[in-house]
């Protein structure tokens, strides 16, 4: 019994020893992945903001506020909305892991941007919500500062006369999932706030179904169930409302997504009603998501050093978006182990374990020594002023004047090939719904240590750095 009782013990011992070594400091990272969205504020900045090469901008807009969407400077809609469920969710699940960090405070600060930009955007007396800030052909014309724009930048909104139950959806769910966020955090005037323009919003798109149109090129969704779902789901935890769950019940898809977007969010749905309803049909259809993912799924290609690569635009993004929901799934007792392990491991190969460079790569900008130098992103790429700032940057093949801490680009090719280049905008842009799910992550691994349940990780690639 005795040597029985050791060898289990040298066993966990091992299991800890591998952990500790395998793991990043997800805390660090987690606290630049909230730089990077204070780094894409639009409006007039706080007298806390933590970016030393940003000022106010687009103090005109039809609707001030909010973040620009990528290394552009456009507030689009449903990407912005899809990111800040996202990133709601990571707080309401994972609030230790943020703790943890020392980022609670930064990530309440932060997440309160886009949530009061969202109840400037929707006008309930009208009925309209302001879907979308500036025109994508003027914007992608300019390369320069968000503080130095002069060109017009129009809005495009929804109404009873422009369907958009999509965006309107997304934007629900981001409110809905805030003001749960905002109320646990004692902030009820806030939540208050949050939860009414939620529901008055839900109420619009249930009644003025269809999808945007005025895209023009940028984000066009392919339907609006999942993100009536989302928001229906959001809405029931925020009240406890069954009308809100047979709502959800009856907007969802148990057809499986070939990934987490801001566009498809089936999973999202499935995973929120599985934690709501414990019924199978959804559990079925969330394992039925990983098995997708998975190794030895026939479907999905790993990189030699282990990355689930699912499509050469934002293959960090999808890797990140599939590890923060398997870590979800992985808390509603969903091949809990099994999950966790390998959504830790797609973070690891984000932050460093992987062979380019040299090895010890981080796909996040800022953390470590050894991360991108040129993000495709406007601002960074431009010298302090009084020095011009024109599409001479966009060229030029030497590090960004700004670093763009937190920022995950958009990641290698299938072989582990990454191009560190301003001009490759597959490989080096930058946006908001890249980060969402990466960030939420971050934020569950970092849960995961503080409450000893870090799974061991055997990575193709390890940084012993």
């Amino acid at each position: 019994m005795l040597c029985r009782v050791l060898f289990g013990a040298s066993v966990l011992l091992l299991i800890a020893t591998r952990s500790a070594e395998a793991a990043k400091d997800y805390g660090a990272a987690l606290g630049k992945s909230i730089l990077f969205y204070d780094a894409q504020r639009s409006g007039k900045l706080p007298g806390n903001n933590p970016i030393p090469w940003r000022g106010d901008s687009a103090l005109s807009d039809c609707v001030p506020g909010g973040w620009y969407d990528a290394g552009d400077h456009i507030k689009f809609g449903l990407p912005m909305a899809s990111s800040t469920s996202l990133l709601a969710w990571s707080l309401n699940r994972f609030k230790a892991g943020y703790q943890q960090a020392g980022q609670l405070n930064q990530m309440y600060d932060m997440l309160r941007w886009p949530l009061k930009y969202f109840l400037k955007a929707w006008d309930p007396s009208q009925r309209v919500l302001t879907a979308q800030v500036g025109d994508g052909e003027l914007d992608h014309a300019f390369w320069g500062r968000a503080e130095d724009m002069s060109m017009s930048r129009p809005c495009k909104k929804i109404s009873t006369n422009n369907k958009g139950s999509d965006i309107a959806g997304a934007t629900a769910a981001a409110l809905a999932a805030g003001s749960v966020a905002f109320k646990d955090k004692g902030d009820n005037q806030f939540a208050t706030r949050l939860l009414q323009g939620a529901e008055s919003l839900y109420l619009f798109a249930k009644t003025n179904r269809g999808v945007f149109s005025g895209s023009a090129g940028y984000y066009g969704s392919s339907g609006d169930k999942d993100e009536m779902c989302e928001a229906a789901v959001w809405l029931y935890r925020a009240t406890g409302n069954n009308d809100y769950l047979n709502d959800a019940k009856g907007f969802a898809e148990t057809t499986t997504a070939w990934a987490l977007s801001w566009d498809d969010k089936r999973v999202v749905c499935q995973e929120l009603l599985y934690e709501e309803t414990f019924d199978s049909v959804y559990k079925n259809a969330v394992i039925a998501f990983f098995n997708g993912w998975l190794p030895g799924s026939p479907t999905m290609i790993y990189t030699p050093c282990g990355l689930a690569w699912r499509d050469k635009w934002g293959a960090n993004r999808y890797a990140g978006n599939a590890a923060f929901m398997a870590l979800l799934a992985a808390e509603a007792g969903i091949e809990s182990y099994t999950y966790r392990k390998w959504a830790a491991e797609q973070i690891n190969y984000l932050l460093g374990d992987n062979n380019h460079n040299g090895g010890c790569f981080s796909f996040e900008i800022g953390y470590g020594n050894n991360y991108p130098k040129q993000p495709h992103h406007r601002g960074a790429s431009c010298p302090n002023r009084p020095s011009s700032c024109t599409y001479a940057q966009y060229g030029l093949d030497v590090p960004s004047p700004q670093i763009l801490n937190g920022a995950l680009v958009g990641g290698p090719d299938s072989y582990d090939n990454f191009k560190d280049k301003r001009s490759d905008y597959i490989q080096s842009e930058v946006a908001l719904d890249y980060n969402a799910g990466f960030q939420g992550a971050l934020a569950g691994l970092n849960y995961l240590l503080a409450i000893g349940q870090m799974p061991a990780t055997n990575n193709r690639c390890p940084c012993n750095q």
